[in-house]
């Protein structure tokens, strides 16, 4: 039961860093215009800020993805998750870690320049992790 309700005081202390979340995501959006979506979510799969229309569907798959990734990276000795890219034949999703408990997901145009799209998500996802991040220590002190 206590378990229960620290997890939901999280997810609505979560929900509040939500307006600035969006900003960072348009912010990135407006740098890389390739982008043709973008979310930032929970690694469990709970969506956090989104400007996609399919926001639910991916942050389930990017958690799905995230949890291979994780195992992966662990069983490899590679070290903690930082990103993960796909490239299909209509273009790239990529997954960046967002702090330690976030994540952000992009969706880009297959001419997108990926150095380009690394260097701006990295950036990004920095921000929200620190927002996340910050959002969830002020659940910790109340």
């Amino acid at each position: 039961m206590r378990r229960a309700l620290r997890l939901r005081a999280e997810r609505r202390q979560l929900m509040t860093a939500e307006a600035d979340v969006l900003g960072e995501i348009r912010r990135l959006r407006a740098r890389v215009p390739q982008l043709t979506g973008a979310l930032a979510a929970s690694a469990d799969g709970l969506v956090l800020a989104s400007d996609t229309a399919e926001a639910e569907g991916v942050a389930a798959l990017t958690a799905a993805a995230l949890g291979v990734a994780l195992r992966l990276t662990e069983a490899t000795g590679q070290g903690g998750f930082k990103e993960l890219l796909v490239r299909g034949e209509r273009g790239y999703v990529a997954t960046y870690a967002a702090g330690s408990a976030a994540v952000l997901t992009v969706l880009a145009e297959p001419r997108i320049n990926v150095g380009r799209l690394h260097l701006e998500a990295r950036r990004a996802g920095a921000r929200i992790g620190e927002l996340v991040d910050g959002a969830l220590e002020r659940t910790q002190d109340a």
